[in-house]
């Protein structure tokens, strides 16, 4: 599937969709819980369905007839299919909440996750050292510290040290550690996108878990812990609302995001002050965020904690004055692609002038850009960002492997159209 671009001016409100991350974990929760839970608002897209798929075969009890509300029958923290296969998907986040959860089985029990061509490239050889030091087993069946793994029980508690590449080490450990036999003791050397785990926190509060933490470098998880069943609405996602974010400040006459929370732990609603730095018009309150068309100019950018804003601020900065460096996100080179490579080679095609760091990116506004045939690379935040180039520029601008924005966004076009953004689905 192929998304066409055209030149576009952007009005109105948009009702941001429900977080991916917060959905996830919604899910893993309610699986793990005691009771029937009622998740609100979720966010209903492929990635999210995985997650559905990977606990209703563990044996959980998920009801999706409706799009405005699950019900999640829990497992009182049991794994009910201990000799299983689950096909995850595109969901790396799945995959990774998912082993913390399956290492809760027997001994006797074997579960094989696995994913899509993209979701095995992502690491999880660090994960699988520390379930093993915690008393679980698991291996990567390629020997290559990647999906295809298989998980055996049981997570016992005991102590390990995690350098996380992805803070989704981190949230596995979290959420399975309270459920083991016994206290866990994790040290954590290394934490990228923070953030993520302190949603992750925020959960374990809501459900009355206790564990005592040191900054985020220490965390001491009492076992023998029960998850509760909940009635609790999803937050509206702030890494979907960077794309209408960066378009407002693009193309926007007034565009008008409604449903976002600035209490949340969600790192991407730091979008704002990014381009806010940069010189973009946006007014806020506590029921909506609007933005005007501005003129941009480079500054610097410390994306650890928001890599997942990466693609949409990089199209951003190629038309905005003078030199944007995006800094200290190596994690973006192992997400569903290597976003650094990927976005440097698309913009290149537009005409940006662009650096790759092994680290970032450095692009430099200022260059006549031109409507080009993209790549979106089947990734749907690259899909996404490239779009927003195509409403700045004269012609058509062409995107393949559309099909991606399934994974998090499906109503993305559809969003934008409603705005007078110029795009269309093609096959």
């Amino acid at each position: 599937m192929k998304l066409s671009v055209q030149k576009s001016e952007l009005r109105g409100t948009v009702v941001v969709p429900g977080s991916k991350s917060h959905t996830i974990r919604a899910v893993a929760i309610a699986s793990l819980a005691n009771g029937r839970s009622r998740i609100r608002s979720p966010l209903v897209s492929g990635d999210t369905l995985s997650a559905v798929h990977c606990y209703r075969t563990l044996g959980a009890q998920i009801d999706t007839s409706s799009d405005s509300e699950w019900l999640v029958q829990g497992t009182s923290g049991k794994i009910m299919n201990e000799q299983c296969r689950i096909d995850v998907g595109n969901s790396g986040t799945t995959l990774r909440l998912a082993m913390g959860s399956t290492s809760l089985a027997s001994k006797n029990s074997s579960i094989l996750l696995d994913g899509d061509e993209q979701t095995r490239t992502r690491l999880v050889g660090a994960l699988l050292q520390s379930l093993k030091d915690l008393g679980a087993a698991g291996k990567s069946l390629k020997n290559n510290g990647c999906a295809p793994v298989e998980i055996r029980g049981t997570l016992q508690g005991g102590q390990t040290s995690i350098e996380c590449f992805t803070s989704q080490f981190l949230s596995s450990l979290l959420l399975a550690c309270p459920l083991a036999e016994c206290d866990s003791f994790i040290r954590v050397p290394l934490l990228n996108e923070p953030d993520y785990a302190k949603m992750t926190l925020d959960w374990l509060d809501h459900q009355g878990i206790r564990y005592k933490r040191t900054e985020m470098k220490e965390f001491f998880i009492p076992g023998g812990q029960k998850y509760s069943a909940f009635d609790a609405p999803i937050p509206a996602d702030f890494s979907s609302a960077t794309f209408f974010l960066c378009a407002g400040a693009l193309v926007g006459k007034d565009v008008t995001l409604t449903g976002l929370d600035f209490t949340d732990s969600q790192p991407d609603k730091t979008v704002v002050d990014y381009l806010r730095q940069m010189g973009a018009r946006i007014e806020c309150s506590s029921e909506a965020v609007t933005l005007y068309k501005s003129a941009l100019r480079g500054i610097d950018i410390d994306m650890n904690r928001t890599p997942d804003a990466l693609p949409a601020m990089a199209v951003t900065a190629a038309f905005a004055e003078g030199t944007t460096r995006f800094l200290n996100v190596p994690q973006a080179r192992k997400k569903e692609t290597d976003r650094i490579a990927c976005m440097a080679e698309e913009l290149k095609k537009l005409g940006a002038d662009v650096e790759e760091l092994p680290d970032g990116l450095i692009v430099h506004g200022g260059s006549p850009l031109r409507s080009a045939h993209l790549n979106g690379h089947g990734d749907h935040r690259i899909v996404m960002a490239l779009s927003l180039a195509g409403m700045m520029l004269d012609g058509q601008t062409v995107i393949d492997t559309a099909e991606a924005m399934n994974i998090t966004f499906p109503t993305y076009a559809s969003l934008m159209q409603s705005l007078g953004g110029h795009m269309s689905l093609l096959p």
